[in-house]
């Protein structure tokens, strides 16, 4: 039985992930800041947040725990906030910093020695040259930054597949932080984890555009 471990797997896009392995016979641990909200859907969870690194590698030990190896993890944690550069707090910053890009490197540093050699990293971005608009500051900037660790995390671990997915809008809570609308033709959790299920099967790597 292949194993996946989802980080993030209480939010919209993660809670999508999990279902859709745990369907297709895959064995899911998930990853939650209150494994509490996930027990529904495996019984195998761990606490985490992102924010805090003590907190990480402990999440990681009790997942070390319970799998031998995982060929399948993914980071689908991000958080967004509206406000201007003059205006935003700086906990707000580091709040949006840590969700989006350095949570996903403490996630991936200290979970690499649990994956297989060959195992497939998938972090969720976006297309964030498209999100430059004011008050987006630290979320455009993370999700770039998170794209650029990406690319050369895959050229480290060159055994392993690494991709960055560029969903366009999805259906999910994110929405009601930001004081705009969501745009037409969004699309829903459920497809976006099928598409990164299918990016696995075919053994993409690099990114990939929803």
């Amino acid at each position: 039985m292949r194993t996946a471990i989802v980080w993030g797997a209480s939010g919209g896009i993660g809670t999508a992930l999990v279902k859709h392995l745990a369907d297709a016979g895959w064995r899911v641990l998930s990853v939650a800041r209150e494994p509490g909200d996930v027990t529904y859907l495996t019984s195998e969870a761990v606490a985490a947040d992102v924010g805090d690194v003590e907190s990480v590698k402990e999440g990681v030990q009790q997942a070390e725990k319970l799998v031998d190896d995982v060929d399948l993890w993914i980071y689908a944690i991000g958080d967004i906030v509206s406000a201007k550069v003059d205006e935003m707090a700086s906990d707000e910053w580091q709040r949006i910093l840590a969700a989006n890009l350095s949570g996903a490197y403490l996630a991936a540093h200290y979970s690499l020695p649990l994956l297989t050699s060959e195992a497939h990293m998938i972090f969720l971005g976006a297309v964030s040259e498209r999100m430059r608009l004011p008050g987006l500051a630290a979320y455009a900037a993370a999700k770039a930054g998170l794209e650029a660790f990406a690319d050369v995390l895959r050229k480290e671990q060159r055994r392993r597949r690494v991709t960055l997915v560029r969903p366009k809008a999805v259906e999910t809570s994110l929405w009601g932080k930001v004081p705009f609308s969501m745009p037409p033709g969004a699309v829903s959790p459920d497809d976006i984890a099928e598409r990164i299920l299918q990016a696995y099967q075919e053994g993409h790597s690099g990114v990939l555009n929803l």
